[in-house]
């Protein structure tokens, strides 16, 4: 007896196995195209975020960093810190502005920039000295130098001065509050300059509490060893470019240990608070990685 699965097909029955073959490749090539269709959207959906809305966002970190070394007369204060506007690579003005209503509304004892105000061109902070000009703390602003600034770095102190902002390099300020003081020290750019953090600190008495200003990052493992409490950095941009279980895609020279947040470095625990940056450079994009302000509410132990 014939298996009857195994008869060939005529007429009817052909007709309709064919006819549902090509129901079936059609289907297939269907399912290809949407799902090719989805990826473009998602791709084309993940670009337009890093590029139009992300980079033009601003996350408010605040932080609360003990240190035992601080004197109590200092216990509370709020230090503003941002870094990294590269002015003239896709920020200007207005980006400026937006940071500075936010750092007008947290009321900071004290502001901190860390390096990489231009891109390059010192005229391009021409726009940013007015509303910088509207910044006002009890302790002053303070700024450094980043590997970007060093197009013109005459022109461009003259202008962060201009724009209300002490910029200090291999040197540092005394603050004093309540009989007590304690010292802010910026260093050059490690990159570019020639950091000298003896030099920088040999009129500050053995002991004395001192914040330090530097661009890199990395340089904490060196500033660890010359009895610095507290460093303040940039450069990294947080990667700039994340990604979900990877983390920061590529960070530049200088910033390859530690990428961004809050790290406790050598024998004596230095802390370190790496900012995020607020501006871009290489590419205009920022991806699961915000713009960041970083408030810093610096508490004593004593």
């Amino acid at each position: 007896m014939r298996n009857p699965s195994s008869e060939p097909l005529h007429g009817t029955a052909r007709q309709g196995a064919e006819r549902g073959s090509q129901r079936k490749t059609l289907s297939r090539r269907q399912f290809l195209k949407a799902g090719l269709s989805t990826v473009v959207g998602a791709g084309a959906a993940a670009g337009a975020y890093a590029y139009l809305w992300e980079p033009h966002r601003l996350e408010v970190t605040r932080l609360e960093v003990r240190l035992p070394s601080l004197p109590k007369a200092f216990d509370g204060m709020k230090v503003a810190h941002f870094s990294d506007l590269h002015l003239g690579f896709h920020t200007g003005a207005k980006d400026v502005e937006r940071v500075v209503q936010a750092i007008h509304a947290e009321k900071p004892d004290m502001i901190c920039f860390t390096g990489d105000m231009v891109d390059g061109h010192a005229e391009d902070m021409t726009e940013a000295i007015k509303p910088f000009a509207t910044l006002k703390a009890p302790l002053g602003l303070f700024s450094i130098l980043g590997n970007h600034d060093y197009g013109d770095v005459e022109k461009l102190t003259h202008m962060e001065e201009e724009a209300g902002f002490r910029v200090l390099r291999n040197s540092s300020v005394k603050l004093r509050r309540d009989g007590a003081v304690i010292a802010v020290v910026g260093l050059d750019d490690g990159i570019w300059g020639n950091p000298d953090p003896i030099a920088a600190t040999r009129d500050l008495p053995e002991g004395m509490f001192k914040l330090l200003l530097m661009h890199e990052p990395d340089y904490g493992d060196i500033a660890a060893g010359y009895s610095f409490h507290v460093q303040l950095s940039g450069h990294s941009h947080g990667g700039q470019v994340r990604l979900p279980l990877v983390g920061e895609v590529i960070t530049p020279p200088g910033a390859k240990l530690y990428v961004q947040g809050l790290y406790h470095i050598g024998s004596q625990g230095m802390q370190l608070y790496v900012n995020r940056g607020i501006g871009t450079t290489g590419l205009p994009f920022r991806f699961l990685c915000m713009p960041e302000l970083t408030m810093l509410t610096l508490r004593s132990m004593t």
